[in-house]
């Protein structure tokens, strides 16, 4: 049995979009029909990324790791503490940072999140994958309505490196700053990831769940949120699309998603 881990946003789908090409689910259910399992290993929360459960994967690694089920079984689980948000969405709004949380169920966004965006330049799949969430209402709702429910990690999108600085001093102990700057004149944005887990983790607890040695593991990812994943599978796929630091540290460099890429590359490594 082979164990396949699959980012979302940029490698199973365009960025911000829900349906994978028809050759990527068909490699899937190949694999899957091999007796392989397959699981989507995302930032996504559940609520995020269940438009994509109706394709019968085995399971997920949600919330960059925070939150692990496979099959009907929940392996990991760890929100933030009430302190750690507080203190997080305090400093990080006084320095002008946009943010958005993430619950298990559920996403708020500071209301002006929509226009800041739209004035982006193109060329990061994760500002695609929230500009056309909030496009589509995929569901992230005014964080005015946020009812203090526990969160998984803040999403930050701001100007500055220096507008950080007051969360990182009192939060870095607890959370790693995972920020992507996004060609000239444009913005930063990023996420806290809690130093307690990360997509690796994920890969990890499953691999162990089911018996399986890290040798027989495949990550597919396409961004520097996926490095954990990539770093801790014994075969590391990127898609052409994504990053070059990230292509620098995979076994393999796979296709784009707009090419096929996943199926060309189950294909390639005999797990269809």
């Amino acid at each position: 049995m082979k164990l396949i881990f699959i980012d979302i946003d940029g490698t199973l789908t365009r960025p911000g979009e829900n349906i994978p090409p028809d050759s990527a689910l068909a490699a899937i259910r190949a694999a899957q029909a091999k007796g392989n399992k397959v699981f989507l290993c995302t930032g996504r929360n559940p609520d995020m990324l269940s438009p994509l459960l109706k394709y019968d994967f085995d399971g997920f690694v949600g919330c960059g790791g925070g939150y692990v089920m496979v099959e009907n079984e929940v392996l990991y689980d760890c929100p933030m503490t009430d302190e750690q948000r507080e203190i997080a969405l305090r400093t990080l709004h006084d320095s002008g940072v946009f943010c958005t949380v993430e619950a298990k169920d559920g996403s708020w966004g500071d209301e002006n999140l929509g226009e800041f965006l739209s004035g982006q330049v193109e060329g990061n799949s994760e500002i695609e994958r929230w500009r056309k969430a909030l496009s589509s209402n995929l569901g992230i709702r005014p964080m005015q309505e946020y009812d203090n429910r526990p969160i998984y990690k803040v999403v930050v999108m701001c100007t500055s490196f220096d507008q950080l600085d007051a969360c990182k001093a009192e939060l870095e102990k607890d959370f790693r700053f995972v920020i992507q700057e996004v060609k000239a004149h444009s913005c930063l944005n990023g996420e806290l990831v809690n130093r307690k887990f990360d997509k690796g983790l994920g890969v990890r607890l499953i691999a162990e769940h089911y018996g399986v040695p890290i040798s027989d593991t495949y990550g597919f990812g396409d961004s520097m949120n996926d490095l954990e994943m990539i770093e801790a599978v014994g075969t590391s796929i990127c898609m052409e699309n994504g990053s070059d630091a990230l292509k620098a540290v995979s076994d393999v460099v796979c296709p784009s998603v707009e090419e096929d890429g996943l199926a060309k590359a189950f294909a390639d490594l005999g797990l269809d």
